[in-house]
């Protein structure tokens, strides 16, 4: 009798569910909840696109059927993609035969409105740096004698040691530049029409 060996119920209890995870491993992957294959395809590729758009701000010389293809060959992963890069070796070129997926629009009912955004949503430099005071100004005054007294002011200063005094002329030359530009826009579209 001792040289029977006989399964009980705890142990066929216990067989059961590891058969039963496996099962589940196996064919329906490590995916929770009710999603389905289709969704999860989705969302890896808005990943994905979400990764390499996340490249781009960084290498914006970079190609982006590169970076996809860099993507998929190490499973997604950003920072070894991004390691690559940074230590210079650069990305390999993907084969002829490598289609990226497309990526997902996100409003696909108005393509003109998601364009228009995206312009909306950078100001101008005016805007940037708060110089809508310093425009009024300057429309009143004529633009021949700011010029004559930018240049004698430009003329008269030198390079300070304090680093206060430094920082406010250059903040002062950048507010200039900016508006001297804007000018210079302004009197070029004009000539146009």
């Amino acid at each position: 009798m001792a040289d029977e060996q006989t399964i009980n119920l705890p142990q066929l209890v216990i067989v059961i569910v590891l058969a039963g995870l496996a099962v589940r491993y196996l064919f329906f992957g490590t995916a929770t909840g009710n999603s389905t294959p289709s969704s999860r395809t989705a969302n890896n590729v808005g990943a994905r696109e979400a990764d390499v758009e996340h490249i781009l701000q960084i290498w914006p010389q970079a190609d982006r059927r590169s970076i996809m293809w860099d993507l998929q060959r190490n499973g997604g992963n950003l920072a070894a993609t991004t390691e690559r890069m940074l230590s210079g070796r650069g990305l390999e070129v993907p084969p002829q035969s490598f289609q990226p997926p497309l990526p997902v629009a996100v409003n696909s009912t108005a393509p003109t409105a998601s364009t228009n955004s995206g312009v909306a949503q950078t100001p101008d430099l005016i805007t940037r740096y708060n110089l809508k005071a310093k425009v009024a100004e300057q429309e009143a005054e004529k633009a021949t004698e700011e010029e004559t007294e930018t240049e004698k002011k430009k003329k008269g200063q030198a390079w300070s040691q304090n680093k206060v005094e430094r920082q406010a002329l250059l903040q002062r030359r950048r507010e200039e530049m900016i508006l001297k530009a804007r000018r210079h826009m302004e009197s070029k579209v004009a000539e146009d029409t």
